[in-house]
């Protein structure tokens, strides 16, 4: 049995429907009716739209799924449901597993479950889950997230940056923030990993800003180091916003300049642990990770 969890955009919305629609459908019949039941291709793939989604495949057949959404208590998982013939079989528990690293920076994962439907709030609260609200029939339920994290060496920093990578899309704004040989290329070298990208990320110091294309079709990276820059009229000058929307945007040194680029950002703080140990093995890390304003 091979088990994969995806992250997915509209171009999957038959795929996740047929999941949604088989799923939901073989739930008890509840009052009123889960409002699952009446999606369709074109309103799975505008949910898709906006954060994209989970798709769990079982021997490459399409198994369980979840729409991200964002609000500001945290990453917002919808439509989450596994077909009942998968079900026992580890599907469920790696949805939320590739949740939590879709939520890095968020302050919590959060699902809204049914109170008729006592099994499915039981399986959250397994996993960590704790109830924040009620309205009936509806439970609000969150699994609250560390922000820091720490990075012992510089191959944790890479592989930090590539989970953080995998848990982007087009339009996010991220906020790099750190001393002189704190990790801000190595992180960036690990999201562009994470994002599959073109051309090794190295720092753009001397050419200020470098555009690393998709190498599967998702958002590229753009890779922009304030450093020398002297305010946002020059930061302006770059015309960054010609490709916010569709790229995903890195600026090292950002910190006072690149917040008005995105009504919301994730700011990423590296700390030195050992303030004047210039070996990066040996000079662990703590890294804050924060998502700001908007949604």
């Amino acid at each position: 049995m091979s088990l994969d969890v995806r992250r997915v955009g509209p171009e999957a919305a038959a795929d996740v429907l047929a999941v949604v629609q088989e799923a939901f459908g073989a739930r008890p019949v509840l009052d009123p009716p889960a409002d699952a039941l009446a999606e369709d291709v074109d309103s799975i793939a505008r949910m898709l739209a906006r954060r994209g989604g989970l798709l769990a495949t079982l021997d490459g057949e399409p198994v369980g799924c979840a729409i991200l959404d964002v609000a500001p208590d945290g990453l917002v998982l919808r439509r989450f449901g596994v077909l009942p013939t998968a079900q026992g079989r580890g599907v469920a528990t790696a949805l939320v597993e590739a949740a939590r690293d879709a939520a890095l920076g968020r302050p919590a994962v959060v699902v809204v479950a049914r109170e008729e439907l006592p099994v499915t709030v039981a399986f959250w609260e397994r996993h960590g889950f704790v109830e924040t609200s009620r309205s009936s029939p509806y439970v609000t339920l969150a699994l609250q997230l560390a922000t820091d994290v720490d990075a012992p060496d510089a191959e944790t920093m890479r592989g930090l940056g590539e989970r953080v990578g995998r848990s982007l899309a087009a339009g996010d704004l991220v906020v790099l923030t750190g001393e002189l040989g704190a990790g801000k290329t190595t992180f960036t070298q690990g999201l562009g990993t994470g994002l599959q990208v073109r051309g090794g990320v190295t720092s753009p110091t001397f050419v200020i800003s470098r555009v690393h294309p998709s190498l599967v079709g998702g958002p590229d990276l753009v890779h922009v180091d304030a450093y020398r820059l002297g305010g946002l009229a020059e930061l302006d000058d770059l015309d960054l916003d010609a490709s916010l929307d569709e790229a995903v945007t890195v600026v090292e040194w950002g910190a006072g300049l690149a917040e008005s680029l995105a009504e919301s950002r994730l700011e990423v703080v590296i700390e030195r642990a050992v303030g004047e140990t210039p070996d990066d093995e040996l000079d662990p890390r703590r890294v804050c990770l924060r998502w700001v304003a908007g949604q």
